[in-house]
């Protein structure tokens, strides 16, 4: 626990550090958590009058002349507490809020880790476990991700925190009350996580298999399990169901039909999440370089607010291609990556605006979890790959969305400019 405890207080002081100076002094443009968290105080679901100036109407729904913060309701609610103590939103440092919750993804990946370890699935070093923590933490885009504060990136705090702590919870299905309640955090924060659950499922089928006993029937032992898990995470499902409903008379209408956005018309044509978003977002997540430009043209490179491609941010995950060793509960990971990935490929978005792919903190505990079982050690060319990602992950977090560094990103309102125009 004490060590657990030290990487949380280092790696929150690192953000911090990293962190925008106006995060300590101002509110976040985008707000919106303490916004709707102000709201539930109220006894209401929708906002007081019209959202904020300074939010530029984004992401907030309208419907039936009332407006809506439209991201499910688990971080305003965590977030609650606090927005009633300093007694109004403009009070409340959302920023350093989330700033202080970006430090617990890595410690449940770090704890994942530790119970990998034990269990036997893993064969890394305890030293190796904390090395791949802070690799996680400093080496992919939750750097970035962990120091902006504004809405978006928050619920992916949030949501990253609870799937790590899934995960931990969820080996051997060796806690099934408490990945149920993890996941629910989840669910609640970034609902396609829910297809997460198939790992715990898998797990508890394969460990009941194993142990089981001749009087005991799989399935039996399995569903003894599951009930735990499965209970709270109904309890949650139900929950945003009755949300949905009570905001906007549908139990499946999350309110993006009813933002006042640009790219409205092609939700209205295609949906929140069609096969016809594929090809552009793979092509985002696996080929999106950084601009180079020509003669005099000043900066000498930019980066498009599409977000450079996985591999670039983060090339140590190129070695997932040739795992050294396998483990037991490599097919649950492998599907539990698929499931929680493919939601955000079939999105209408590709994450814009961000240095990288923000959409990947929703699958990279796997990709880590995956690292760990494949590898007894890593060797000097991933550690400089790996010195690589925390490099460009610094620069990113410590220029994105700054003043005085708004020229290396190449922002394109109609989002229809992929790579550098000629």
């Amino acid at each position: 626990m004490w060590l657990a405890t030290a990487l949380y207080a280092f790696i929150t002081l690192v953000f911090c550090c990293c962190a925008s100076p106006q995060i300590w002094t101002h509110h976040t443009a985008y707000n919106h958590f303490a916004w709707l968290a102000d709201a539930l105080l109220h006894g209401r679901l929708s906002l007081d009058g019209q959202p904020p100036a300074y939010a530029g109407g984004n992401d907030f729904a309208n419907f039936e002349n009332r407006w809506y913060v439209v991201f499910p309701p688990v971080p305003a609610i965590l977030a609650l507490p606090f927005v009633a103590l300093n007694r109004h939103v403009d009070n409340f440092r959302d920023g350093v809020f989330f700033l202080f919750l970006a430090g617990l993804a890595p410690v449940g990946l770090f704890i994942a880790l530790q119970r990998l370890r034990r269990t036997g699935a893993a064969v890394i070093t305890e030293s190796a476990a904390l090395f791949l923590t802070a690799l996680f933490a400093f080496g992919t885009v939750y750097f970035f991700t962990a120091v902006q504060g504004t809405v978006w990136f928050a619920a992916h705090v949030v949501a990253a925190a609870a799937t790590t702590f899934f995960i931990a919870a969820s080996i051997e299905a060796k806690y099934p009350l408490l990945a149920g309640l993890a996941l629910s955090v989840a669910i609640g924060t970034r609902t396609h996580l829910a297809f997460a659950g198939i790992f715990f499922l898998l797990e508890a089928y394969r460990v009941k298999r194993g142990r089981n006993s001749r009087n005991t029937p799989v399935l039996a032992a399995w569903a003894y399990s599951v009930v735990p898990f499965a209970l709270p995470c109904a309890m949650t499902v139900a929950g945003l169901l009755y949300y949905n409903w009570a905001r906007f008379h549908d139990p499946f209408e999350v309110g993006y039909r009813y933002l006042q956005i640009a790219w409205q018309p092609r939700i209205a044509k295609w949906g929140m999440f069609n096969y016809h978003y594929l090809a552009r977002n793979l092509g985002i997540v696996l080929t999106n370089l950084p601009y180079f430009n020509p003669g005099e043209h000043s900066p000498k490179f930019q980066i498009s607010a599409h977000g450079l491609a996985l591999w670039i941010t983060s090339p140590f995950y190129v070695w997932l291609l040739w795992p050294r060793r396998r483990s037991p509960i490599h097919v649950s990971c492998y599907v539990a990556l698929i499931a929680t990935a493919i939601p955000s490929l079939l999105y209408q978005n590709s994450g814009w605006v961000q240095f990288g792919q923000r959409f990947s903190n929703d699958y990279a505990p796997w990709l880590f979890v995956l690292l760990a079982i494949g590898f007894e050690r890593f060797g000097r060319y991933f550690k400089l790959a790996a010195g690589v990602g925390i490099a460009l992950n610094l620069f990113g977090a410590l220029t994105f969305q700054r003043e005085g560094w708004n020229a290396y990103y190449y922002i394109e309102g109609t989002q229809k400019v992929i790579y550098q125009p000629d």
